[in-house]
C-alpha cells in the first residue's frame, strides 16, 4: 500500500440508544460536526437558529430536531438513518426512538446493527431504560456494545461517578449474559472523547468515541459463514439473433453470507441436487468470485430447475431444512397475533404458510423477567413455535443473521405483522 493510500475498514452500521434526556441527539450532532460532515447550508441553518435562541454556541441537537418534533406530537414514527464517512470507512447511524412503545422501532434498527452506543446520562447512572436498550441490543444479535456515559461536564468530569455506574453496567451485564462492552466517559455537549479527547478527561486513557468507530469489526468479518444465496430471479434471455445466449441460465440474487468462486461445489435446495459453478458475473461481467452482500449472477455447469425461493449453498456447508422453527418474535402490528390465523413466513426469498404453536414465555422489557403469555399485543417480544407448511432453509440468528431473520405477514392486507430471530 502506497504512502498516500488509506485502509477502508468497510462499512459500519451502528445504533444510538438513549432516552431524549440524555443527549442522544447532542452526540450525534457532535459526531458529525466534529468529523466535518455537516453540509455547510445545514450548519449555517442551525448556526442562525441558535443565535435566535440566544446561545452562546452552536446547538448540534438541532440536526435532529425534526425527528424529536414528530415524537412530541405522538406520530408513530420509523428509524431515521444518518450517513457519514471518514478517511478509513464509511457509517450508517440508525437512530431509533427510546421509549417502550416504539420497541418495534428499535428492533428494526437494530437488526442490521454491528454495534450499539448505549447512552446513560451520568447524573443518573444505570436506569430501567438502560437495561431495556442493552436487552434488546444483545436479544437481536448485536455483537459490540459502546456504554458511553455522557454530561460528565455536569458531574465535574468525576472518574468516581464514572466507576461507579461503570460497575453498576457490568453488575447488569453479568446476570443477562452481555459480554462485549466497552466503556467511555465523554461531554457530547463540549466535545470531549467524541473525536478530539479534550482536556477535562486526563484521567481517562482509553480511545475516543471516533476511534473505538474506526476500529470496530464491520459485519460478517468477525467469523467465517456459510455460503447461503437465496435465488430471486432465473434469467433466461430471449434473444434468437445471439444464440449463445440460447443455454443460457442465470440464477441472480444476493449473497447472504460467505463467499463463491469458479469451480466451487454446490447444491442447490431443497432438490437437493449438486453442481459446480461455472461463472460468476456482476452486471454481466466475469468476476470469478464474489461474496458477502454482492448481488450477483451465478452459472452452473448442470442444467438444475430452479426458480425463485430455492437456495444455493456449498456442497460442504449444507443449512438444516426444517418444518418448524422455535424463534423470539417481536410483534409489530396493532393487531394482536391470533392463534387461529394462519400468517405467511417470509425467509430470504422464500416464503410459507405457518401456524402459531405455542408461546413460550414473552419478554417484559421493563423487568427483563420471562413471563407467561396466551397472546401477542403490538411490542410485545416473545419467544414462539411456528409449524410450517413448505421447509425453509435456515441457521440460527445468532449464527448467520442473513438466513437466522424472518418477517411475518398477515396474507389477508400483506402487511407486514412481526419479525422473528431463530432459536
Amino acid at each position: 500500500m502506497s504512502a498516500h493510500q488509506v485502509e477502508d475498514h468497510g462499512l459500519l452500521r451502528f445504533l444510538t440508544c438513549g432516552s431524549v434526556d440524555d443527549g442522544k441527539s447532542t452526540l450525534i450532532g457532535r459526531l458529525l460536526f466534529d468529523t466535518k460532515t455537516i453540509l455547510a447550508d445545514t450548519l449555517s441553518a442551525i448556526e442562525r437558529t441558535s443565535e435566535k435562541r440566544g446561545l452562546g454556541a452552536v446547538d448540534l441537537s438541532l440536526l435532529t430536531d425534526g425527528l424529536q418534533a414528530e415524537r412530541e406530537q405522538g406520530i408513530t414514527i420509523d428509524v431515521a438513518y444518518r450517513y457519514f464517512s471518514t478517511g478509513t470507512r464509511k457509517y450508517i447511524i440508525a437512530d431509533a426512538p427510546g421509549h417502550e412503545q416504539y420497541t418495534r422501532n428499535m428492533v428494526t434498527a437494530a437488526s442490521t446493527a454491528n454495534l450499539a452506543i448505549i447512552l446513560i446520562d451520568a447524573r443518573k447512572g444505570v436506569l430501567t431504560q438502560t437495561r431495556r436498550h442493552s436487552k434488546l441490543a444483545a436479544l437481536v444479535g448485536i455483537p459490540h456494545l459502546v456504554v458511553a456515559i455522557n454530561k460528565m461536564d455536569l458531574v465535574d468530569y468525576s472518574q468516581g461517578t464514572y466507576e461507579k455506574i461503570k460497575a453498576d453496567y457490568l453488575e447488569f451485564a453479568a446476570k443477562v449474559g452481555i459480554e462485549d462492552i466497552r466503556f467511555l466517559p465523554l461531554s457530547a455537549l463540549n466535545g470531549d472523547m467524541i473525536v478530539e479527547r479534550g482536556d477535562s478527561l486526563n484521567w481517562y486513557d482509553g480511545p475516543t468515541l471516533l476511534e473505538i468507530l474506526e476500529s470496530a469489526p464491520a459485519a460478517h468479518t468477525e467469523h467465517d459463514e456459510p455460503f447461503r444465496f437465496p435465488v430471486q430471479y432465473v434469467c433466461r434471455p430471449q434473444d434468437s439473433a445471439n444464440p449463445e445466449l440460447h443455454d443460457y441460465r442465470g440464477f441472480m440474487g444476493r449473497i447472504e453470507s460467505g463467499s463463491i468462486k469458479v469451480g466451487d461445489a454446490v447444491t442447490v435446495l431443497p432438490n437437493g441436487l449438486q453442481s459446480t459453478v461455472k461463472s460468476v458475473q456482476l452486471g454481466g461481467v466475469e468476476i470469478g468470485s464474489a461474496f458477502t452482500e454482492q448481488s450477483i449472477t451465478l452459472l452452473l455447469a448442470d442444467e438444475i430447475d430452479t426458480s425463485r425461493g430455492d437456495m444455493i449453498v456449498k456442497s460442504s456447508e449444507v443449512p438444516a431444512a426444517v418444518k418448524e422453527i422455535r424463534a423470539t418474535v417481536c410483534w409489530l402490528a396493532e393487531t394482536p397475533l391470533d392463534r387461529a390465523r394462519t400468517y405467511l413466513i417470509r425467509h430470504t426469498t422464500r416464503d410459507s404458510k405457518a401456524k402459531l404453536t405455542g408461546i413460550d414465555h414473552r419478554l417484559d422489557v421493563n423487568t427483563l423477567e420471562k413471563v407467561a403469555a396466551d397472546k401477542l399485543a403490538m411490542n410485545d417480544i416473545a419467544e414462539v413455535t411456528f409449524k410450517l407448511a413448505q421447509p425453509l432453509f435456515v441457521d440460527p440468528y445468532l449464527e448467520n443473521r442473513g438466513t437466522g431473520a424472518f418477517i411475518i405477514i398477515d396474507e389477508s392486507n400483506n402487511n407486514t405483522v412481526g419479525a422473528g430471530m431463530i432459536l
